[in-house]
């Protein structure tokens, strides 16, 4: 079965609006939706609220971060998705990163890699219903046991950028979520997830903007693409790809100070490979280039650009 998914929430709505949005999502022909954490809406809500509105789609989170719910508390979030959405949820952790650890939550932004394997770790048992008296490298559990244990396990599904993540990814998850990529980077990307195991997902974040306005998407992609890779771990990404070259006069430019020059100095073709726009019908075609290239399951981002989230939904339905 070929998957193809949407982010929730939608911009513009309040959450309790967006019923007949998310429905019409499976009406035609969404298997996923999927949400984020990071300043808006948390993770958890708009997949509960859609678990009840649109008992056919798959609930993913892309992702929650391994920090800032102690483990317990974590384990019972995704223990209470599960439990409401039996065999429908694929539960998404990664690192995130320092600005949202450390600078808004205040938590140090220590040992990502252990942080994420480790918790993982845990989650595996917890959900179980085992008691977890465990001292991993990141924390310490002492006696905790879920009270509610769902009927079905949750796929837990790792955020990966480079190889040791993605094999972790593969290899203790159920696959790996991958983020500010382009079609062609999969094919460098997929195949370390894959070495671990045929069945292994590879969900794909894909940013989108279906307007044939390219002036607008490149001067606002501009804009999304400084604010995420300057964060270290996506920097060290995009390095690892081979894209260090054509970046580094916005990264010197960002670490000067000079935001102007460094918005200036992403390349066009930066933003058309890492941001899906065009007419829909082209929108599809890119997206398929992904899919093509390794990618289980698109989970698509509707960009903020003057677009109206949910006609652009519609436009980039699968059953077009």
């Amino acid at each position: 079965m070929q998957r193809y998914g949407m982010t929730i929430p939608f911009d513009g709505l309040p959450l309790h609006a967006q019923r007949e949005a998310i429905v019409e999502l499976a009406d035609r022909g969404y298997t996923d939706v999927w949400s984020s954490e990071a300043d808006g809406a948390d993770a958890f809500t708009p997949l509960a609220l859609a678990s009840t509105w649109a008992p056919t789609l798959r609930l993913g989170s892309a992702i929650v971060p391994a920090y800032t719910r102690g483990p317990a508390t974590l384990a019972q979030s995704v223990a209470a998705l599960a439990d409401a959405a039996p065999g429908r949820v694929a539960f998404g952790i990664g690192t995130s990163s320092n600005v949202i650890v450390e600078r808004w939550n205040d938590i140090p932004f220590e040992e990502p890699y252990k942080k994420v394997r480790d918790t993982v770790r845990f989650l595996r048992t917890a959900l179980t219903g085992e008691k977890v008296k465990e001292s991993y490298d990141t924390f310490e559990v002492k006696g905790f046991k879920l009270g509610r244990v769902p009927e079905v396990q949750p796929k837990i599904m790792i955020a990966a950028l480079r190889e040791g993540m993605l094999r972790l990814a593969g290899r203790e998850g159920d696959g790996a979520i991958i983020n500010w990529l382009s079609a062609d980077d999969v094919r460098q990307v997929a195949p370390i997830v894959h070495e671990q195991g045929e069945d292994k997902e590879v969900v794909a974040r894909i940013f989108v903007a279906p307007t044939t306005d390219a002036a607008t998407v490149r001067a606002m992609g501009r804009y999304a693409i400084a604010a995420y890779l300057n964060v270290p771990v996506y920097a060290a990404f995009h390095e690892w790809v081979g894209r260090g070259g054509v970046l580094a006069p916005m990264w010197t430019a960002w670490k000067e100070g000079d935001r102007k020059a460094a918005l200036e100095a992403i390349p066009d073709e930066v933003v058309d490979q890492l941001i899906v726009h065009g007419s829909p019908a082209e929108c599809r075609d890119h997206i398929a280039r992904y899919v093509e290239n390794g990618v289980t399951c698109p989970a698509l981002a509707v960009l903020p650009f003057g677009l109206d989230p949910v006609q652009a939904a519609r436009d980039l339905a699968p059953d077009q």
